[in-house]
């Protein structure tokens, strides 16, 4: 991601601070995006037993993860950089598997969905680590959104035979 000039007069950040931030934050929003979308293909397509539960649970998980993909926008737009969710950049650059086009039992949804969530949440650590020296809002952010991310995890794969 290149910096681009921001258009305020007053900067939170600067310099190396700046780009290498929003450069994590910006990997973070792709997979996000990503996620919300798998999760929607999981949803419409999962099929056996105990569908209904699991088909429940997908919609609870994507509005978890598209309100952490809002923020975390938004912090990078706060930080004076634009935010890049374009369908070519996320599909260029996401850190996740790509989700089987047909229908998926239960059980093969929740080992993918668990995958996927694995895979975020193992990013946004990654970036926590990176991040807490150069921001520590940005930092605070993403391990606000770990948390609840770790606990659909743990819902999902309960569910694993």
């Amino acid at each position: 991601m290149s910096t681009k000039t921001t258009p305020f007069k007053r900067q939170i950040l600067e310099g190396e601070k700046l780009e290498s931030t929003t450069n994590l934050l910006q990997q973070n929003l792709v997979d996000l995006i990503d996620l919300a979308l798998l999760l929607k293909q999981a949803h419409w397509n999962v099929v056996g037993k105990n569908f209904r539960s699991i088909h429940l649970q997908l919609d609870e998980i994507i509005e978890s993860v598209r309100t952490a993909s809002d923020e975390v926008a938004e912090r990078i737009a706060a930080l004076g950089i634009p935010a890049d969710g374009r369908a070519a950049t996320v599909a260029k650059n996401t850190d996740l598997k790509e989700y089987p086009s047909d229908f998926q039992d239960v059980q093969a949804t929740a080992t993918h969905v668990a995958d996927a969530l694995k895979t975020v949440i193992d990013g946004l650590r990654k970036s926590i680590e990176q991040v807490g020296d150069l921001d520590p809002v940005s930092e605070d952010l993403l391990i606000g959104i770990s948390a609840p991310l770790e606990k659909h995890l743990w819902m999902v794969q309960a569910q694993e035979e």
